[in-house]
């Protein structure tokens, strides 16, 4: 691909990240990403499919030919977003009759009829597992058809893709492992949305590592829905019809963790996300192992009541997952944790929500994603149980946790003050341009002067201050 044009996409902060690509003569394509990391990494797999084609970038939707969504349907707080944005898009469309709109992703297959016929905001719509036939239903599309592709692969993982890497400063990277999920849990559209679990590779991945850690990355975050179930038998085998040889002859998340690790000492590795359910010791020993496996873990626990986690189908009680961190902690005593948890979820009691607010006080996490249940259509939830907390209720209770959260968080981050950390040098830190930002291993900012260092260099800084969730320090070494 020619050089000298820049892919501009849009994280679901708004931040835009560029990259170089694309060719001077082709048409012009704008995406913008909502949701999770996994839909961010879709965003680079869809933008090289497309770079491929002589399409180039901008960051400007006004100039583009081609504007294309990838959507998050996990809350509905997303969606509303995503349909402001296609209704912005749409009347640019008055303007410029030929723009092609399209949305990707988890909200593709749901609204589809809805995007399509009903409020007609779209040209296109493709679910995650049809991005290598967006040419042919932009193709479609500029013809005056209306295109869509929702079909659900239970093979398609896109190894063989090398994605457009999207974050300009040439540091951190997102690799996917797998697709899918095959755990139902009451309130997740994710099974509906992005289908049965499948994992990559192991070969590919290291191999894209590798290529990023000589291309001057130092920093890869594997990614999947729920990267403890990765198993790969070979020849296309499938977990569930595994006889038990073949399984243990085949390679788990312990086993590629060690394998990426192993690229290089200087590449720091990351994973997202874990399940209780399945996150197993072989998995924690090698993260000690390592030191450039980065101490930190993200656990979702969703509730701290037993009742309530088993309405959720989450497949653990409270004292399993009390039993996990307490696995962590004891293997890596410096490990930062965090955790997701949501407030109002069907029939929560008063002493259900009770037990939540006590798990939070006693898991003291790092960080904390936290809200309040949003009844997704299609799920077990909306089938089984009634939406039956009232929002206002909902938003007390999630304010209860947010405040306990508060206090962790500031607990966690001055315990790091007066100690040195080894970071890595990420980006100018967005409030003072002399200062850089990097993170140290267990997944905390720290701010500190640039001194002669560059992004991707590792730096000792002392932590001499701190804010609630930054630290401030200088640089040691």
């Amino acid at each position: 691909m020619e050089t000298g044009n820049k892919v501009i996409i849009e994280s679901r902060q708004g931040e835009a990240l560029v990259t170089e690509g694309g060719k001077p003569d082709g048409k012009k394509l704008f995406i913008e990403s909502y949701g999770c990391q996994m839909n961010f990494s879709d965003s680079e797999i869809v933008a090289s499919i497309l770079l491929d084609q002589g399409f180039s970038t901008t960051g400007d939707f006004n100039e583009a030919d081609v504007i294309f969504v990838n959507t998050c349907a996990i809350r509905e707080g997303a969606e509303q977003r995503v349909r402001k944005r296609l209704t912005e898009f749409k009347n640019a469309k008055k303007k410029n009759p030929d723009l092609v709109v399209g949305v990707l992703g988890c909200m593709a297959e749901r609204l589809k009829a809805k995007f399509l016929e009903e409020e007609k905001l779209v040209d296109i719509v493709v679910g995650p597992d049809a991005y290598r036939d967006l040419p042919n239903l932009i193709g479609r599309a500029e013809e005056g058809h209306k295109a869509v592709n929702v079909i659900l692969s239970k093979e398609e993982t896109y190894a063989d893709i090398t994605p457009v890497r999207l974050d300009s400063n040439g540091v951190t990277a997102f690799i996917s492992i797998m697709r899918g999920c095959d755990n139902m849990c009451s309130f997740c559209v994710v099974p509906f949305t992005r289908g049965r679990e499948r994992s990559r590779d192991p070969e590919s991945i290291v191999s894209e590592a590798r290529d990023l850690f000589e291309k001057g990355y130092r920093e890869v975050t594997l990614l999947g829905q729920n990267v403890d179930s990765y198993l790969w038998a070979g020849g296309g085998l499938k977990k569930e019809i595994l006889t038990d040889e073949q399984r243990a002859q085949a390679v788990n998340f312990a086993q590629l963790l060690e394998k990426v690790a192993l690229v290089n000492p200087l590449l720091r590795v990351r994973f997202s996300t874990s399940h209780p359910k399945d996150m197993t010791d072989d998995v924690l020993h090698t993260m000690a192992k390592y030191e450039n496996i980065c101490k930190y873990i993200h656990l979702p626990v969703q509730s701290g009541n037993s009742d309530v986690l088993e309405r959720m189908n989450r497949g653990y009680s409270r004292e399993w997952y009390m039993e996990r961190i307490n696995t962590i902690r004891r293997i890596m005593p410096e490990a930062g944790i965090s955790t997701d948890i949501m407030t109002g979820f069907c029939g929560e009691t008063e002493a259900e929500h009770r037990d939540s607010v006590s798990l939070m006080e006693w898991g003291e996490y790092d960080f904390a994603y936290m809200f309040a249940y949003s009844e997704r259509p299609k799920t077990q939830a909306e089938r089984q149980f009634e939406d039956d907390i009232p929002e206002e209720l909902k938003k007390k209770r999630l304010q209860e946790i947010i405040e306990i959260q508060q206090e962790s968080s500031m607990k966690k981050t001055k315990a790091m003050v007066g100690k040195v950390h080894r970071v890595l040098v990420e980006r100018t830190s967005k409030k003072d341009e002399n200062k850089w930002m990097g993170r140290n291993t267990q997944n905390m900012v720290l701010v500190f002067p640039k001194g002669e260092l560059k992004p991707g260099d590792y730096v000792d800084v002392l932590a001499t201050t701190c804010t609630a969730t930054t630290l401030i320090g200088e640089i040691v070494r």
